[in-house]
């Protein structure tokens, strides 16, 4: 009887050049079923670290989502990123944690670092720490990845697969939406400072009002001065009316019904499917299901508890980015001195 543990796609050797092969415009039907199982496989890690940060953060107001990478964001992120090895990309399977202050951020994450499982946290606990260092799009957050171990019949072919867990603040998660919601409305992508750059300086900046503002640390540019950041800022945005459009969005208006598992199919044209299940299991064949027919669409798999949290969690696909746009306002008005009702109109006024 042969016991040999399989790993998914056949040895890492093997995803790495089904990816190579995506990378080049090369891939076979077999490279891509290759790369289908091993992201699949991904499926149980999620669902392990999901339940084992459920149980940890019960009681408590932190909102816990996953999120399993869609297949045409890997193949992205291969073309963007040539040195990426498709068997080593670590966020594949990844969980968010939106926590109200970095206070409890941080508590809540030393203390995770100490649980007991066998799993291995494979990066030292500061290097993705981009709430100290922010990227330079003003992304702030914290990132840890882990090595899924276990010796379960059941789990051990699922060995060493990496998950993400990010940590955010309400505040960073808000910003990270509206950059989000750029994305779709825009031929830009500031997330991955791509297109027109000056969607990516308006979005750094603000980052930098946010951080300033309401959690009383600096942003991606500390050099400024109060007025300097205002004044850039309220210059771009002029230019792009980025807060004006983003205020007036509306992405999808359709009820979020009470079932914990929903998909979202953003079509080319930018319309919208929901489909929400009770079943995690129908959930998922779906989403393949899906992906496979609509091959150019963007799908996303959204689980959670409630529908208020899919709502917070993903909040870029269910409103017009309404908390953005105040957390930026009352930043504005906050940085500028002025204390007047319409604090864009306020920080505008001459000082």
């Amino acid at each position: 009887m042969n016991t040999e543990r399989r790993y998914p796609g056949g040895s890492k050797k093997r995803v790495t050049r089904a990816g190579e092969a995506i990378r080049l415009g090369s891939a076979t039907q077999e490279d891509i079923s290759v790369i289908e199982e091993w992201r699949a496989a991904h499926r149980g890690v999620l669902n392990t670290f999901q339940a084992i940060l459920r149980f940890r953060t019960k009681g408590e107001k932190i909102t816990v989502a996953q999120r399993h990478k869609r297949r045409n964001t890997i193949f992205n992120k291969l073309q963007r990123l040539p040195g990426m090895q498709l068997a080593r990309m670590d966020d594949v399977a990844g969980c968010r944690l939106i926590f109200r202050s970095i206070k409890e951020l941080e508590s809540f994450r030393t203390a995770f670092h100490k649980a007991r499982f066998n799993h291995k946290l494979k990066n030292e606990p500061n290097k993705y720490n981009y709430i100290e260092h922010p990227k330079s799009t003003g992304y702030r957050g914290i990132h840890d990845v882990y090595e899924y171990d276990v010796r379960s019949e059941a789990g051990k072919n699922l060995a060493g697969l990496y998950i993400e867990i990010q940590y955010r603040t309400l505040v960073q998660h808000a910003w990270a939406t509206a950059v989000e919601v750029i994305g779709f409305i825009t031929e830009s992508q500031p997330k991955f400072q791509q297109g027109d750059n000056r969607y990516t300086t308006a979005m750094a900046l603000a980052s930098e009002i946010l951080a300033r503002a309401h959690e009383g640390i600096p942003g991606p540019f500390p050099h400024l001065s109060n007025a300097q950041l205002l004044d850039e800022f309220l210059n771009i945005d002029k230019e792009l009316a980025l807060i004006q459009t983003l205020n007036g969005l509306s992405l999808a208006k359709t009820e979020i019904s009470d079932k914990r598992n929903t998909i979202l199919n953003f079509s080319e044209d930018g319309s919208l499917d929901i489909k929400s299940y009770r079943d995690a299991t129908d959930a998922l064949r779906a989403l393949f299901e899906l992906e496979k027919q609509f091959p150019k669409n963007d799908i996303v798999l959204v689980r959670a508890d409630t529908s208020d949290e899919v709502r917070l969690a993903f909040r870029n696909y269910f409103n017009d980015a309404r908390e953005f746009v105040r957390l930026i306002e009352a930043g504005c008005t906050k940085i500028s001195g002025v204390k007047r009702k319409n604090s864009l109109r306020a920080a505008r006024t001459p000082r």
